[in-house]
């Protein structure tokens, strides 16, 4: 199967739709434990954590870092969560910045959204704001932001080059780029790009290091940084490559540790 633009970004939508529809109507699972889901979205929160927010925000996270344990986030400051889906992020983010800051979540999934609504009303906070757009045309005005945390969604989008582009539009000066994503070590299968399935499991549209690094620096960010959070084992996700139809036995080989989460930073000069 080929992939382009328009269908990826259909068929992030409709997983991404029913994920939230399956939280809404109580037959999610939650991913704090590692039995409950893959490797890639276990046990990211800590308990402190995920005592902050609703329960429905952590059954909807589908990220693979904690991004918001990493930022540095300070008080007063403008946060953009791009891809916010349930709203986790947001909302942990809004607590560290305090009703003196502000949380924004991007996201295009109308399901998505109307949970992360959802959710920001049973937290309580009003320093929180969900817009619905697309991560290649960010909805805010040019250098309005100070940080932007992502959560294992700029992997998702067939356009990383235009992504990287808008973050870099919207931040200010000095401010902070800090992301979770999945990276890859070496140049990815041809038949695993072909994959949706793999695509939006945060396998195939995963960039190497040295990539990532090229398309931030030519989006004209500094002081890029990379740190591996988490290491994939093809035995740890046999589970969840068979439940995609996948061949494990062929393709276990071609994936083995050839993945790993990464705290990515780099900074607007």
């Amino acid at each position: 199967m080929t992939t382009n633009n328009s269908d990826l970004k259909s068929t992030v939508q409709q997983r991404y739709g029913e994920a939230a529809l399956r939280v809404l109507d109580g037959s999610a699972r939650s991913c704090c434990s590692p039995q409950s889901c893959d490797p890639i979205t276990a046990n990211l929160y800590d308990a402190s954590q995920v005592a902050q927010i609703p329960e429905e925000a952590m059954v909807a996270s589908l990220g693979c870092g904690n991004p918001t344990a990493l930022a540095g986030l300070k008080p007063g400051e403008t946060v953009l969560d791009l891809g916010s889906g349930g709203g986790i992020d947001v909302l942990l983010s809004a607590r560290r910045v305090g009703p003196s800051g502000k949380a924004y979540g991007l996201d295009m999934t109308g399901e998505m959204l109307a949970l992360a609504e959802e959710n920001k009303r049973k937290s309580g906070l009003t320093n929180v704001e969900f817009l619905k757009g697309e991560i290649e045309n960010i909805p805010l005005p040019d250098c309005s932001v100070d940080v932007i945390l992502s959560n294992c969604v700029i992997n998702l989008s067939a356009d990383k080059d235009r992504v990287l582009r808008e973050a870099f539009r919207v931040l200010k000066p000095g401010g902070r780029f800090a992301v979770s994503d999945v990276v890859s070590r070496g140049e990815v299968p041809a038949e695993i790009r072909r994959s949706v399935e793999l695509w939006i499991g945060c396998i195939a549209g995963a960039l190497t290091e040295d990539e990532y690094r090229e398309k931030l620096e030519s989006a004209g960010f500094a002081d890029v940084r990379f740190e591996p959070t988490r290491v994939y084992r093809a035995e740890d996700a046999r589970e969840f490559l068979a439940e995609k139809g996948v061949d494990f036995e062929r393709i276990a080989p071609l994936v083995d540790g050839k993945f790993f989460s990464a705290f990515i930073r780099a900074t607007r000069p």
